[in-house]
């Protein structure tokens, strides 16, 4: 009701839900989001590992499967669905099969970017007693091998959107051109577009322009307006 009610308020173009909860996604709540044109179709979904056993240890109320069936949801409700998550690898007890199971998640999800963290021990936290704790260079080894293999997914996700044009907000003017922000793109943590304007309208921050993608890389888009 509430993303309803901002949507109908005039003056607004822009919509963003914040992180989500995978249960806060039913089937019934992404048909009534869909509705909403004024909603950018990304979704910060909450997942944290690619393994069924990791989640239960964390306590997370959701499986992989459940997660995945959200995913696809989202994707077939929303054209250019953007998903968003993080990760946490190294939790105690997560062993090289779990973080096998991870990537081998990551390769079938195709999530569009992916925050990666390493599992720190809390003062107080219930995880910082659990028996079989990760060993910090095991820790580095599988982050890295865990953003190595995101970067080359978030990569061809965003490679797919060369030849698009796309509906683009001005953030900022300087000497080499115009950057802003697709529907997809939260302001300060995901990617920009850096615009070159061959038309030579006048362009103003804030304002809304079709831009033609020409180029990307694994966390920015290139284009032309």
């Amino acid at each position: 009701d509430a993303v309803e009610a901002v949507c109908a308020i005039n003056g607004i173009e822009r919509v963003r839900l914040g992180s989500l909860e995978p249960e806060q996604l039913s089937e019934d709540v992404i048909i009534r989001l869909s509705k909403q044109q004024k909603l950018c179709p990304q979704f910060h979904l909450s997942l944290q590992s690619g393994c069924d056993e990791t989640l239960k240890r964390m306590n997370r109320h959701y499986t992989t499967e459940e997660y995945r069936t959200i995913v696809q949801n989202l994707r077939n409700a929303f054209d250019n669905a953007a998903i968003t998550t993080d990760i946490m690898v190294g939790f105690p007890g997560e062993t090289e099969e779990d973080f096998q199971m991870l990537l081998d998640f990551l390769k079938e999800a195709q999530l569009d970017r992916v925050g990666c963290f390493k599992f720190s021990p809390v003062e107080g936290a219930p995880a910082t007693e659990m028996a079989d704790q990760v060993p910090e260079d095991v820790k580095e080894e599988r982050f890295h091998r865990f953003m190595q293999l995101q970067q080359e997914i978030s990569a061809e996700r965003l490679k797919q959107k060369i030849g698009q044009t796309l509906d683009v907000i001005v953030d900022e003017i300087d000497d080499e051109g115009i950057i802003g922000r697709t529907k997809a793109d939260a302001p300060e943590v995901d990617g920009l577009v850096y615009i070159e304007n061959l038309s030579g309208t006048p362009v103003k921050v804030g304002e809304f322009i079709k831009v033609t993608i020409t180029h990307s890389d694994e966390y920015d888009l290139w284009g032309t307006c």
